[in-house]
């Protein structure tokens, strides 16, 4: 676990932007067991990609017409139980984080693993989330 001091203004990136953090498993359950028309999940992370691209990525994708109509994240490392709780919704994708899931309907049908990520810019990330919202919401 990490140092709530270090962690909170990583949740806060998101959280402060209109992400509803979902932070125990029941709260992950409720939000996806039901969920209806489309969703984006971060499952943020300390480390640097999720700082310099997942994070800035996901905020910039939503500077488009169409876009997700409910926003979450869970955070890697911080809320465990949660995250592992949210990963069920990710398979048959193995575990990855930072990541991004955008789902329709309660089923996923765009995930970007950290290899995805990873190295690329911010703009590349939000550009890739933009055709899916546009194929998807």
């Amino acid at each position: 676990m990490y140092p709530i001091q270090l962690t909170t203004p990583m949740a806060q990136d998101l959280t402060n932007f209109g992400f509803e953090a979902l932070q125990t498993p029941e709260a992950v359950e409720q939000i996806f067991e039901n969920q209806k028309g489309t969703a984006l999940l971060v499952v943020n992370s300390v480390c640097g990609c999720a700082a310099a691209m997942a994070r800035p990525g996901a905020k910039r994708s939503l500077e488009n017409t169409k876009r997700p109509e409910k926003l979450y994240t869970v955070f890697a490392g911080v809320d465990t139980e949660a995250t592992a709780k949210a990963r069920e919704y990710l398979l048959p994708y193995p575990p990855s984080s930072p990541s991004i899931a955008l789902f329709k309907d309660g089923k996923l049908v765009h995930f970007l693993e950290r290899r995805h990520i990873e190295g690329r810019p911010a703009e590349s990330i939000a550009e890739n989330l933009k055709m899916a919202y546009e194929q998807f919401c």
